[in-house]
């Protein structure tokens, strides 16, 4: 059955790009308000209102270029720069005084948006750029610049640099997020096409090598054969999961984009545990399950039914055609609980790591696993002797309770 792995990612640039949207909109009236409020201070207020009018039309015109990275091109962060700094320069025409009592630009604090829009783009080398031009206009339309004007040239030129170094740092940190959530993807993917190689291929080779070994003969050959195949498989299996695989980025995803495009069959709605635990019980397997239906989502329910099935090939294989075999369905509310108890030999001590050492992976891959994959987790207790018992345990998802006691 198709799995569906999806990566989603979210730009770190998005949240400053919109911040800048709303800066450009407020610093735009700004630059207004300032000229409405003090119009009589300026000789000629035409060259103001020209120049205002141009800023307005051109702020409203290019809010989408601002709104993403994609849209704000080189040609348009040139232009923008050129307005900003055509307003600085024009203020000592529209107002004298400015030079002499260090009045505001006819841009204001506007200016600093065309800074940020470069720093946000290019980062910390295209924002240092963009400030010393603009620090530059400054000085050439101050004359002789005082202390004030100075720090403010300083303080924008530090802030943009700083913003833009930040910026840089945000996008390595977000492409190597999303470089680690693609291989956890891969990773898990891997992990449960090894859960399907074990609960399938590996367990009919086990079995035709018991049987063949038990029957002799030509049979016993293939029973060693196939012996050989399932060492094999198990290193293989194994060994794809402690390394990372050795493949192109453009492999690797064409691997993913078929797994992806598998066609997903699942039913929409919950289904009840006990109908894919009830075809386990038998005349060795007793199952005592609640006298309601006990739902859970399509994935959960399969993968919990699959992880009672591992449990109980360990009980056959590992303890004897004669043991005896309980499963215990309980559903709490908030999670559903599965126990699996043999009277078994039970498991030596260390017996668990050294089967993992030999490729044998059936408790970490088809039990564990899957409990983790799920939000779950699962617990073996087992006393030589005694026989083992397995406790899963898996968290019901919001909305998947329906008709439980």
């Amino acid at each position: 059955m198709a799995r569906r792995e999806r990566v989603v990612r979210m730009s770190v640039e998005q949240p400053l790009w919109r911040a800048l949207t709303g800066y450009r909109l407020l610093t735009m009236v700004y630059a207004v308000a300032i000229f409405v409020f003090g119009r009589d201070a300026y000789e000629r207020p035409w060259v103001a209102i020209g120049f205002l009018g141009v800023l307005v039309v051109w702020t409203l015109a290019t809010l989408p270029k601002v709104a993403a990275a994609a849209s704000c091109t080189r040609r348009f962060l040139v232009a923008d720069l050129t307005i900003a700094l055509t307003g600085i320069l024009l203020t000592p025409l529209a107002d004298v005084h400015a030079q002499q009592f260090d009045g505001p630009t006819l841009p204001t604090i506007w200016t600093a948006g065309s800074v940020l829009a470069y720093a946000i783009k290019g980062g910390w080398r295209w924002a240092a750029f963009a400030s010393s031009l603009v620090a530059a206009a400054n000085l050439v339309e101050r004359g002789s610049p005082s202390r004030d004007t100075l720090h403010n040239v300083l303080l924008v030129w530090i802030a943009s640099v700083a913003i833009g170094y930040v910026v840089e740092i945000a996008r390595a940190s977000e492409r190597t997020l999303a470089r680690a959530l693609e291989i956890e993807a891969a990773t898990r993917e891997r992990e449960r096409l090894a859960r399907d190689i074990h609960d399938s291929v590996l367990q009919v080779l086990a079995m035709v090598q018991r049987r063949g070994t038990a029957i002799g003969g030509e049979a016993a050959e293939l029973g060693r054969m196939a012996g050989e195949q399932e060492v094999a498989l198990r290193t293989l299996v194994a060994g794809g999961l402690s390394r990372p695989s050795l493949v192109s980025e453009d492999e690797a995803e064409g691997a993913v984009v078929r797994i992806v495009e598998e066609p997903d069959d699942d039913p929409a709605g919950p289904v009840d545990l006990r109908t894919l635990l009830a075809p386990r019980a038998g005349a060795r397997v007793t199952l005592a399950d609640p006298g309601a239906p006990v739902p859970l989502p399509p994935e959960a329910a399969r993968e919990l039914a699959a992880a009672v099935g591992a449990a109980l090939d360990n009980v056959r294989r590992h303890a004897g055609d004669g043991a005896q075999a309980w499963i215990l369905v309980e559903d709490w509310g908030d999670e559903v609980i599965v126990t699996v108890r043999d009277d078994g030999p039970g498991i030596p001590e260390g017996r668990l790591a050294q089967a993992e050492g030999e490729g044998r992976m059936g408790v970490a891959l088809s039990i564990r696993g899957r409990l983790r994959d799920l939000g779950g987790t699962a617990e073996l207790i087992s006393v030589p002797g005694q026989g083992t018992e397995v406790e899963l345990k898996v968290p019901r998802a919001r909305g998947g309770k329906a008709g439980t006691r």
